[in-house]
C-alpha cells in the first residue's frame, strides 16, 4: 500500500497475542482494493513477525486456497505507530464457527470432503514451495462463498530453516493438533501439517477435538509417547476412515503427503466405498491403484515456541519440560478469535 489514506479502519473483528484484525474499506473505488478487507495490525515491537507473514503470503499468492494479501503499510494512530497488512475478508468466518453453528455440532460428510479437498490443495502448494504452516486448525481455515482458504501464517516457516537449525527442539502451534514427532523431537516438516489435517477432518466430522484430555501434560505424553492414535468415528464412511488412517501414521516418513492425499477417493470425487486395499495390518500403497468396487459420483491454547538447550533429549525428559501446571481451555486459544 502506498498510502494509509487508501483505506479506513472499521470495527475490530478479531485479536491475537500481539495483533488485532479490523474491518477496513478503501477510500476510493480506484484504489484496486475490494469493497471490504480485513487489516491485521501490530505495534512496532512485533513488526518483524507480521512482515514475515506478509512475505510468505506474497510467495504463496498464486494459490486460490490460500488467503490473499493485498499489501502493507505503516500508520500512526493515537500517537502509536503500527504495521498493517491488508487481507481478504472472510464473511463466513472460520471452520470453527461453521462447526459450532452446525446441527449436532458436526458437518455433513459431503461438506467435510469438500472443505478437506481445498485444504489439501492449499497444503500441497505450501509444501511444494518449501514452507510448513505449523498451525493447521479449524480457526485458521476461513470460509468463503464457494471455497475455504488457509489463513494465519504467523507461525509458518521454510523447510530449510528446520534442516539448518542448530536445534530441532522448537515447537510451534497448538498442542491438540501436534504430531508425535513434533512433541518428542521438535520436528515440524510437511508431515506434521498432515497429522494436523487429520485432526481437522476428525473435528469437522465429530464436532469434538481429536483427543479427549483435560491436562496438557497427559495430552503431550499421549501424543508423543503413546502408541494410540485419535479415535476414528465409526459413522464416518470407509473412505473417510482410510483417509484418516493415512494422516495418523506415527512414523512421519510413512505418512501420506498432501500430493498423495489429493488422489485419495475421500476427496477426489470417486466412490465413497474405499478400494479393496487392506488398512491393517498390511497397508501396501501399490494396492491403492486397484479400481473401486463401484462408482458413485459425489459432488489452539497456542504455544509460539518451546526451546530446549539440548539438541538431543530423551522423550520423557523433553515432555516434562513442556508440561505446565495450568489446566488448558481448549475452547479458547491465543490465535485469532472471531467476534460477531
Amino acid at each position: 500500500m502506498e498510502s494509509p489514506t487508501e483505506w479506513v479502519r472499521g470495527q475490530t473483528i478479531g485479536h491475537g497475542s500481539f495483533a488485532i484484525v479490523s474491518l477496513a474499506k478503501p477510500t476510493s473505488q480506484s484504489s484496486g482494493f475490494p469493497p471490504l478487507m480485513a487489516v491485521k495490525s501490530c505495534g512496532m515491537s512485533q513488526f518483524d513477525s507480521l512482515m514475515k507473514e506478509r512475505m510468505i503470503l506474497d510467495e504463496l499468492k498464486d494459490c486460490p486456497e490460500i488467503l490473499r494479501c493485498y499489501g502493507d503499510c505503516f500508520t500512526v494512530e493515537n500517537g502509536e505507530k503500527s504495521y498493517n497488512i491488508a487481507l481478504e475478508y472472510a464473511s463466513g468466518g472460520s471452520l470453527a464457527d461453521r462447526v459450532k453453528n452446525s446441527e449436532n455440532l458436526r458437518l455433513p460428510e459431503s461438506d467435510v470432503r469438500r472443505y478437506t479437498n481445498s485444504v489439501v490443495k492449499g497444503l500441497q502448494f505450501i509444501h511444494q514451495n518449501g514452507f510448513v504452516h505449523c498451525d493447521i486448525k479449524l480457526q485458521n481455515i476461513l470460509l468463503f462463498s464457494d471455497n475455504v482458504k488457509i489463513a494465519d501464517f504467523g507461525l509458518a516457516k521454510k523447510v530449510v530453516e528446520e534442516s539448518k537449525s542448530k536445534s530441532k527442539n522448537e515447537i510451534r502451534g497448538t498442542p491438540m493438533y501436534m504430531a508425535p514427532e513434533t512433541v518428542v523431537g521438535g520436528e515440524q516438516g510437511p508431515a506434521s501439517d498432515i497429522w494436523a489435517l487429520g485432526c481437522l477432518v476428525l473435528e469437522m466430522s465429530t464436532g469434538k477435538p481429536a483427543w479427549t484430555c483435560s491436562d496438557v501434560g497427559a495430552l503431550l505424553m499421549k501424543i508423543g509417547l503413546g502408541a494410540e492414535i485419535p479415535d476414528i468415528p465409526g459413522k464416518l464412511s470407509d473412505a473417510g476412515k482410510d483417509f484418516l488412517d493415512k494422516c495418523f501414521v506415527k512414523d512421519p516418513s510413512k505418512r501420506w503427503t498432501a500430493e498423495m492425499l489429493l488422489n485419495h477417493q475421500f476427496i477426489n470425487g470417486q466412490d465413497q466405498t474405499p478400494s479393496s486395499s487392506p488398512r491393517e495390518p498390511f497397508d501396501f500403497p501399490d494396492w491403492e491403484l486397484e479400481p473401486p468396487l463401484s462408482v458413485t459420483p459425489f459432488c489452539s491454547p497456542e504455544f509460539d515456541s518451546w526451546t530446549s538447550n539440548e539438541a538431543c533429549m530423551f522423550p520423557a525428559s523433553r515432555l516434562r519440560q513442556l508440561v505446565t501446571d495450568q489446566r488448558p481451555d481448549w475452547s479458547v486459544g491465543d490465535s485469532w478469535m472471531t467476534v460477531r
